[in-house]
Formats: structure tokens, sequence, C-alpha cells
């Protein structure tokens, strides 16, 4: 009998309306005047009612959008910090699909089959060799695939041998494991010119430290060349051959246009400066 006095009592106590509620007249709870649904709750146990607020279908809807919109900001931003840790040349971040011009339609297609099939990729520890003469575009193509990725989500870094070499020449040797080491942070890791790197002992261990940290970290690497597919396979010697293997098994090689947009470029920029002159 008490159980149920203490229910009557919950159950006829009054009850703060907002301007935006009634009262449903054969439940006695709390609905929403714009969509007709609940915004309370009754819960009964053996000696007590409860009856909680709760959002009705509009309130719910409306906290789902401010949700959606939260984790696109905070997608948006990460995205942003991705992009500005891996790829610190602000040229780079113009290496898009979207300003490609054209000069490598076939490659440029399976750069962006790449994009689509990443997860397969990852999970094989497969990346790419991009080689062909100097500017036919090897760089925007690696450049194109770091972008897209990035705007996944998907932490990438794009740097150089030559950097690379700069930062590790000041370093001690435990510091630079931990430098190398650091890198595994990045699903991908995308280094341009392998060869083009200073021909010293120094230099050759290094690039073998990076390449091969990254085969046993077992993690897909994207590398561009100005090498020829007949030097890769046949190095000049012993240290440049472990280099090379490694890259050769985990990397396809596609060959990169022999046109030089780089020059073709350049004619146009000279042949758009000599009209504004009136030449």
């Amino acid at each position: 009998m008490k159980s149920i006095s203490v229910s009557l009592e919950n159950f006829l106590r009054p009850v703060q309306l907002r301007e935006d509620e009634y009262l449903d007249e054969e439940t006695k709870l709390i609905y929403c005047s714009r969509c007709r649904t609940a915004r309370q709750k009754r819960f009964e146990l053996p000696d007590r009612l409860f009856e909680p607020r709760c959002m009705c279908a509009c309130e719910a809807e409306a906290y789902e959008q401010r949700e959606k919109e939260r984790k696109q900001r905070e997608f948006l931003s990460r995205v942003a910090k991705n992009r500005s840790v891996g790829l610190p040349d602000p040229e780079l971040r113009k290496h898009t699909f979207e300003n490609d011009l054209g000069y490598n339609p076939k490659q440029m297609n399976m750069a962006k089959r790449f994009v689509e099939n990443w997860s397969e990729f990852q999970k094989n520890s497969m990346g790419l060799l991009l080689w062909g003469d100097v500017g036919t575009g090897k760089s925007f193509l690696a450049g194109c695939i770091a972008n897209a990725l990035l705007d996944k989500g998907v932490p990438v870094m794009m740097t150089n041998f030559a950097r690379l070499l700069n930062r590790l020449t000041d370093m001690y040797s435990g510091d630079r494991n931990a430098y190398v080491d650091s890198f595994h942070s990045f699903p991908l890791l995308i280094i341009d010119d392998l060869g083009v790197e200073r021909n010293s002992e120094f230099a050759r261990e290094q690039v073998f430290h990076i390449i091969d940290s990254r085969y046993r970290s077992q993690l897909p690497m994207i590398v561009t060349t100005n090498l020829t597919m007949e030097e890769l396979k046949n190095p000049a010697d012993l240290a440049r051959a472990r280099i090379y293997d490694r890259v050769l098994e985990r990397c396809t090689p596609i060959r990169v246009n022999d046109q030089n947009i780089r020059n073709l470029n350049t004619n146009a920029n000279m042949a758009r400066a000599k009209q504004l002159l009136g030449r």
C-alpha cells in the first residue's frame, strides 16, 4: 500500500513546463509542442516512481547535428595539423588531384587507385616507386597521394633524402635512431629523390638505415627517383644494392612520363611574361 501512495504522490506532483511543452492528458508526461514526442520517461519500481526528462525527437536530431558538426570540426583540425607536420614544405600542399593539368593521365589514375585501395596497400606493406627523368612530375604525383590521404585523416610524412641527411648529420647515433624511428608514427612515408644524396659512406649508411627501418617495421613507403630501372636492378656496389633491393621488394615501380613538365611550365611562364611586357 505504501508503494501505491508514493507512486500517486509522484504522479500528482506539479510539473514545470517550458514554453514549447505541454502535459499529455493520457500519459501525464511532458511532450514537445513541435514534434509531439515525449520529453519525459517513466520508470516504476516497487516503492518509487522515476520520471526523468529526456530528449524529444527534434531535440535528439538537433543534438546529433551538433555532435556531427563538432566531430567534423575536430576532424578538420586534425587534418590541418597532420598536413602542417607531414608536409613541411608549403609548396607540397598545392600538389592535389584537383590541380592536375593532365600531363600523366595513366600514372595519375594509378595514384588515385592507390588512394582508393589504401587499406589494402597498408595491410600488405606495399608502396610505390615513382621513377623517371628530372621534371616529369614524380613529386607532384606523390604529393597528390599525400594530400588525398591526409584529407581522409591518414597521417602522411613527405620529405626528401637531402633534408633527412642534413638532419641526421648533426645528430649522435642514439638520436639518429630515435629520429628515424619517429617516422613509424606515420602510416605512409614518402621520400623524394633517391639516388641524388651525397656520394659518401655516411650518406649511404643513413639512407640504408631509413629504408631498412621502414622495411622492418612493415610500413608502406613511396619513393621517387631519377634512377633508371637498369641502375636500380644493377647497382654499382653492395651498399646501394642493399638499399635498392628493399625498395624494389616493397614498392611497385611506376614509370612517370618522359615529358619534362618543368620545362613546359617554364616556357608557358616565359610566353605569358613576354605577352604582359608587350614583346
